[in-house]
């Protein structure tokens, strides 16, 4: 009866896990949808092939070195072991399989945010590359250090801070080190051709189809309920204050958006994203009250952030993915350490200076390796297109076909 009862209980884990996983996956469709409905016409085929083939390179970069790097496990053995059959190297029922495949769809979402940022310039192929490098050695190494505890870091914050750096779902780990990574590659990269005028001032490139960048959104924000709840890892560990704090930092963000930026639906759409993005850290020990103003707070960072770092920065960030993912996983990365304190209605067990610390470095190191790998690539083998396939755009440059195709052909 008790191995009949444990092989149920971690068949319905196996499930969970995996349904999380499928999840997460969908979410890489509202990342492509996002940037096809931001990006002009002749961009569009590129943007969906982008995240796709990014998320396949991901794939063999986290199975074959990623996964290793941050958990110190390979797959080279049996299937029988690797299913928990022969000995207790994995989890019965193939657990570890599917604990392997959601944690997968996270490591992808690193050049998924990074697309939206360099979107309309970037070659095919050197990008390929960075999404190898990056996924394969720069996102496990601080996954690792967050998420396994290698290296001693969590023991030193908690005997300094008195708590470990908390980041329950990723608002640091995934977005924040996504979203500085981008901005790394963005400088690199340098600006669209026309997006600024000679004496600096900015030239309005408007959203192909703002359908398409509200579906992205819609399919994210689904999706992400899959992200923060099922970061349980199992169904015992599954916890309702995680659902529901992901929903009001949702409505935070996208409130305040709205008001901020003055019924800008961008903005209204991105502004859901932020508020979740946020509240990725926290929301296992947050008050729903501090969700939602931790997704309030980001809501209104992305848009005044998007629109300073365009017009003041002259930062050339497509899908604002620097203010959206690394400004307001920062956020949310330091918000888990006020909201998440009981005297604030919290669960405990955050510091504020774990938090912070926490933060920070990951943003600085995301930072730094985002110009290394793509200052590299850009001294080696380049990484923008050339002025002419710019023009033409990416559809046409690199795919040989464009979004409407019938609609492109010259009339007879």
């Amino acid at each position: 009866m008790s191995t009949a009862i444990a092989g149920a209980a971690n068949g319905a884990d196996v499930f969970f896990i995996l349904m999380g996983a499928i999840l997460v996956f969908a979410m890489h469709s509202g990342f492509a949808f996002l940037e096809v409905g931001t990006v002009r016409h002749k961009n569009q085929v590129n943007a969906l092939v982008k995240i796709l083939v990014d998320f396949a390179v991901s794939t063999l970069a986290y199975f074959f070195v990623g996964y290793g790097v941050a958990y110190g496990i390979h797959f080279f053995v049996g299937a029988a072991t690797l299913n928990g059959n022969e000995g207790d190297l994995f989890a019965p029922q193939g657990r570890d399989l599917v604990k392997f495949f959601f944690l997968l769809t996270f490591a992808a979402a690193i050049p998924a945010i990074i697309s939206g940022g360099i979107a309309e310039r970037a070659r095919f192929w050197p990008q390929a590359a960075a999404t190898a490098i990056i996924v394969g050695l720069v996102y496990p190494f601080f996954e690792g250090l967050t998420w396994h505890g290698n290296f001693g870091l969590q023991n030193w914050l908690t005997a300094a801070f008195g708590a470990p750096f908390h980041d329950f779902a990723g608002s640091i780990v995934v977005h924040a080190v996504g979203g500085w990574l981008a901005l790394g590659a963005v400088v690199m990269l340098g600006r669209r051709l026309g997006r600024y005028t000679r004496d600096g001032r900015l030239v309005g490139f408007p959203p192909s189809s703002i359908p398409w960048l509200a579906l992205g959104s819609w399919l994210l924000c689904i999706g992400w309920f899959g992200f923060n709840v099922m970061s349980a890892g199992s169904l015992e560990a599954i916890s309702g204050l995680v659902a529901l704090n992901s929903l009001m930092a949702m409505v935070g963000g996208i409130l305040t958006a709205l008001v901020v930026g003055r019924n800008d639906p961008g903005f209204i759409h991105n502004g859901a994203l932020a508020g979740l993005v946020a509240v990725c850290a926290g929301s296992d020990v947050m008050h729903p009250l501090g969700a939602l103003l931790t997704g309030g707070v980001a809501g209104a960072l992305f848009v005044v952030m998007f629109e300073w770092s365009q017009r003041r920065m002259r930062i050339d960030d497509v899908l604002g993915v620097w203010s959206l993912h690394g400004l307001c996983g920062l956020w949310g990365g330091v918000a888990c350490g006020i909201f998440g304190l009981t005297s604030l209605g919290g669960l405990g067990g955050v510091t504020f200076l774990s938090q912070l610390v926490g933060s920070l470095g990951g943003a600085l190191y995301a930072l730094a390796a985002g110009f290394l790998v793509y200052g590299l690539l850009r001294q080696t083998v380049g990484i923008r297109l050339s002025a002419e396939e710019e023009h033409r755009g990416a559809d046409l440059a690199i795919h040989k076909i464009g979004a409407n195709p019938e609609a492109e052909m010259p009339a007879r």
